[in-house]
């Protein structure tokens, strides 16, 4: 059994939250109903829960405050995010490798968010989320196959497509194999305008590339190192969003 603390400032959200807990999910136990976050804190102090599921914007606080109130160390719990958030925040959720749950919950998105915190063994890098919520530099969390390794986005070359899993190249190190499809980090990326899918195998950061090589169906030239692919119906498009790099 796991045990929980609600944190939300509608009365409806944490009553039916409880109730969806109790009705879908039996391994999870709910120790306290807050309705904000100085209660919520008192009530993490005084039950130690595994869980915390957290309204991330509550009148006078954010719910990235909760962490303000603990050292790293009293940080046993993980958190999964309740959130009516725009498509942005939920990006940087993603990018983050954050457990959250989108407002109206919906009892398979439930399921699926308390079933990835019973198979993770990886402690939650919050204070990554922060920054990706914030004006500062972005980083993604990489899903290895014990870890999950955070990077800035403006140090990864390109992803290529391998199997079920992607490699993710670095300007910094060697490559990182994800368990993930190269499908993910598309959707993952959408709004970002410095990555542009190429070709079928790759991703490529247009922020790297140096050089396109018009000999053998046309290819891409990434720090002047690594020749990936360009798809011919591909070009055009990647010829206007970086033609002054080109």
């Amino acid at each position: 059994m796991y045990t929980a603390v609600i944190i939300d400032d509608e009365e409806m959200a944490r009553t039916l939250l409880n109730e969806m807990l109790n009705e879908y999910i039996p391994t999870v136990s709910v120790a306290a109903l807050c309705k904000d976050l100085p209660t919520g804190v008192k009530a993490i102090r005084k039950y130690n829960p595994d869980i915390v599921f957290l309204d991330i914007e509550m009148p006078g606080h954010s719910g990235l405050e909760l962490l303000d109130f603990f050292n790293d160390e009293e940080v046993g719990f993980s958190i999964i995010f309740v959130t009516a958030y725009n498509e942005y925040a939920i990006q940087a959720f993603k990018m983050s490798a954050t457990y959250y749950l989108l407002k109206p919950i919906e009892a398979d998105d439930l399921k699926n968010a308390v079933s990835l915190f019973e198979k993770s063994k990886v402690k939650q890098n919050y204070a990554v989320l922060k920054e990706n919520l914030g004006t500062g530099p972005k980083k993604i969390g990489l899903n290895t196959f014990n870890s999950i390794t955070f990077v800035e986005t403006s140090d990864i070359l390109y992803f290529e497509a391998d199997g079920a899993y992607t490699k993710v190249v670095l300007h910094t190190g060697k490559p990182v194999l994800v368990s993930k499809g190269l499908k993910n980090f598309e959707n993952m990326l959408a709004d970002n305008a410095d990555f542009f899918r190429c070709h079928k195998s790759y991703i490529v950061n247009i922020k790297h590339i140096t050089d396109y090589i018009k000999s053998n169906g046309g290819s891409l030239l990434i720090d002047k190192t690594h020749e990936i692919s360009v798809s011919p119906d591909k070009l055009e498009a990647l010829l206007k969003k970086t033609g002054h790099l080109l």
